[in-house]
């Protein structure tokens, strides 16, 4: 059946490869991933355009503004466990066109509120959920597709939400210039809808490896020339008429092992043979594998993403307000917010080209970086004119793309999970980082509306960004430690089940042999 609908319809069925493409399918992929990105975070980060509208037109502070960002970064990323059970369900095809046309319906909706509380339900929870269902998807299927180049390709594909962010913050504020804030965010949930056409060009990749070690080498003639070689060594057993056949076949190399049943003879013998490496059937795939969570070296970077996540949208929302009250114009204002994207652009592309040279031990790379981020968000409050916020944007945006860009896809590494786990743990992973999400720009908001002063909200988001840094560094020394205990394990459990048999076993047996038969014969 599946046959046939393969054929019927080609542009649904499947990508079937041998082993990972590393292209193919997967640049068309990665072009949907692109405009995903500039549709979901890109809007994300230049929301904060409408923030001074916001608060004039519901008269609200700036923390109860906050709160819309915020409660759609914490949906988004509490909800990413249900993505990866109906991705594993229904496909990511389906789930990322669902989550387009919910994030077209909040933000459409939105255009209408008219109070905060309705902002906090259309853009919060409706588009947040669209969030969700539509970017983790999208990263996860073209992590499938590629191998030596993911992470090149993920960070060039990635770079989407920064050209969205060059291009949309200038172009909403001219738009809100002419036709104001309410038709600019119809204008907005409208473009959405693109995400629909995105993810219809997800098509799924199954990767089935060749069977060549079983199929070259005939078993026959490897058989029959160990049965030759060992001709005398089972006259000499069988003629004990102890009842049990020893063979010494290819077959029954422990490691090379393969149970064959023997129905040749109607004699009664008992066959010894070691099956270790028969091939037990397909489990079943788990729709959301939470087994991860016992692995240390993840639970580490789950962390470091649960803090990290704190710098990653707060500067993005506040810079334009703080540069207002620097005394910068709003046309100078976007431009700021623009060069930040930019800069993320380069960030991303030289963090992808970094992580794509071998070999590079990629976790140490992401520390140097979230490292320098951190230094980065420390300098904004230093910054008091147009020029030093302009450095401070482009250097925060620089080092913002080499940590954005990378760390989701990083968990297909085997410093953190490996690509078998990759779709359950990027689920738990962004699961975890709800919780910042959430927390992260009402905090900063509180502190702002507490001190009056807009650098509380960039020490807030550096101190985050610093412990992140800490759990980051536990990653390696935790997978290394837990990869050593495994291999400790192993080795016992062989030592078990594996007796250690001298090398001489069967010339001890046919020597036994033989001095029974002299022993017979003196008789």
């Amino acid at each position: 059946k599946m046959t046939v609908k393969a054929v019927k319809m080609p542009c649904m069925a499947p990508n079937v490869y041998t082993e990972v493409p590393d292209g193919g399918w997967g640049w068309t992929v990665a072009f949907a991933f692109f405009f995903v990105e500039a549709l979901t975070y890109g809007i994300i980060k230049s929301f904060g355009v409408f923030f001074n509208d916001l608060m004039e037109s519901f008269d609200e502070t700036n923390s109860r503004i906050s709160w819309i960002i915020s409660i759609c970064v914490f949906v988004q990323t509490f909800t990413a466990p249900l993505s990866t059970v109906l991705s594993n369900r229904f496909g990511h095809r389906f789930v990322v066109m669902a989550g387009g046309v919910l994030i077209s319906t909040g933000m459409v909706i939105a255009s209408f509120a008219r109070n905060v509380v309705d902002m906090y339900v259309t853009i919060g929870v409706i588009s947040g959920l669209g969030y969700c269902l539509s970017f983790l998807p999208t990263v996860t299927i073209l992590s499938q597709y590629f191998d030596k180049r993911r992470s090149l390709v993920t960070a060039v594909a990635s770079t989407g939400e920064c050209f969205a962010v060059f291009s949309f913050a200038p172009a909403i504020t001219a738009l809100k210039e002419q036709i104001g804030w309410r038709y600019s965010l119809l204008s907005v949930g409208v473009l959405q809808l693109g995400i629909v056409i995105c993810g219809s060009l997800l098509r799924p990749i199954i990767v089935k490896e060749q069977e060549v070690v079983k199929a070259q080498p005939p078993e026959e003639p490897a058989e029959t020339k160990y049965m030759l070689e060992n001709e005398q060594t089972r006259t000499s057993i069988e003629s004990i008429d102890s009842g049990v056949e020893i063979t010494t076949s290819p077959s029954n190399v422990p490691g090379k092992t393969k149970a064959e049943p023997k129905s040749e003879e109607p004699k009664e013998h008992v066959q010894i043979v070691v099956d270790s490496n028969s091939t037990p059937p397909e489990p079943k795939t788990k729709l959301l594998d939470f087994s991860v969570m016992k692995d240390y070296s993840f639970i580490c970077y789950a962390f470091f993403g649960l803090f990290a996540t704190l710098g990653f949208f707060a500067p993005s929302l506040y810079i334009i307000p703080l540069s207002l009250s620097l005394g910068i114009s709003k046309d100078h204002s976007a431009y700021i917010l623009s060069a930040m994207a930019i800069a993320e652009v380069f960030g991303r592309i030289s963090a992808g080209w970094v992580l794509n040279k071998k070999p590079i031990r990629k976790i140490y790379i992401e520390l140097i970086c979230v490292v320098l981020l951190s230094v980065a968000l420390f300098a904004f409050p230093f910054a008091s004119e147009f020029w030093g916020l302009m450095t401070c944007s482009i250097f925060f945006g620089f080092m913002l793309g080499t940590v954005a860009g990378t760390h989701i896809p990083l968990l297909a590494e085997d410093d953190v999970v490996g690509i078998a786990k990759m779709s359950s743990a990027a689920g738990v992973y962004v699961f975890i980082q709800s919780l910042a999400g959430l927390a992260g720009p009402p905090l900063a908001g509180v502190l702002v509306d507490t001190t009056q002063n807009y650098s509380s909200a960039f020490y807030s988001c550096a101190a985050g960004m610093v412990l992140g840094a800490v759990f980051l560094s536990l990653v390696r020394p935790c997978k290394a430690g837990l990869c050593h205990r495994q291999q400790q394990c192993a080795e016992q459990g062989a030592a078990e089940v594996v007796p250690d048999l001298p090398d001489d076993f069967i010339e001890m047996d046919i020597g036994k042999a033989e001095n029974s038969g002299k022993g017979c014969d003196s008789v």
